[in-house]
């Protein structure tokens, strides 16, 4: 079915940018489609991810944009590069930052401009009892939605197009929210951390200004 839960917290993270931002970050972009939402809105928008094939599916001219500002898509490890200081207002990581060691954000915090704002799409395993009473919850809700998503593709007239030929490697999460909420707190001051459906939690910290 038509559906990824990344792409349904779009909109939230997209609130999340700062207004007159001129410059951003997206760690673990994948094959792209978060990276072009941000360049759609004037943004120069640097991509990148550690997966050759995705970012090569990624520097893939769209048939639905064409001509919209593109993303500099870039096949780098974020823990192996050196990131310009103080220098994105926006920087992004969208189920990625679980690939990578956690204190990987110092990195990320430090190449934030003044009040310029990180954002974490998270993942974390089931560790708690609210975990799981979050899961339960999640699970009639993907199944509809799901089926919604399906619904409007075929009314769209396009039930049956093909999946796009590569999507980014995959891992599981190993770190429980209680921890990340440990961990973010002592690495990033003043954030905030909120759990959010279909296993994913939203982190947001914002650089002083």
């Amino acid at each position: 079915m038509p559906f990824d839960h990344n792409d349904h917290y779009h909109p939230l993270l997209l609130r999340q940018v700062p207004r007159n931002s001129r410059t951003a970050l997206d760690v673990g972009c994948g094959t792209g489609r978060f990276a072009r939402r941000l360049a759609a809105s004037g943004i120069a928008v640097d991509a990148i991810d550690p997966a050759e094939e995705a970012i090569a599916e990624a520097r893939r001219p769209t048939r639905a944009t064409p001509s919209a500002p593109r993303p500099r898509f870039r096949c780098a490890d974020v823990t192996e590069i050196e990131l310009p200081a103080g220098h994105y207002d926006f920087i992004s990581c969208l189920a990625s930052i679980h690939h990578v060691p956690f204190d990987t954000v110092a990195g990320l915090r430090d190449a934030l401009a003044p009040g310029g704002v990180l954002v974490i799409l998270g993942c974390h395993p089931e560790h708690t009892p609210l975990d799981w009473a979050y899961s339960l919850a999640a699970v009639p809700i993907n199944a509809a939605a799901r089926l919604v998503v399906a619904a409007k593709e075929r009314r769209g007239g396009r039930a049956g197009a093909p999946e796009p030929a590569t999507t980014a490697p995959v891992r599981p999460p190993t770190m429980p929210l209680p921890l990340i909420r440990r961990e973010a707190a002592a690495l990033l001051p003043g954030c905030t951390v909120r759990r959010l459906l279909f296993w994913r939690y939203l982190l947001v910290y914002r650089a002083r200004g």
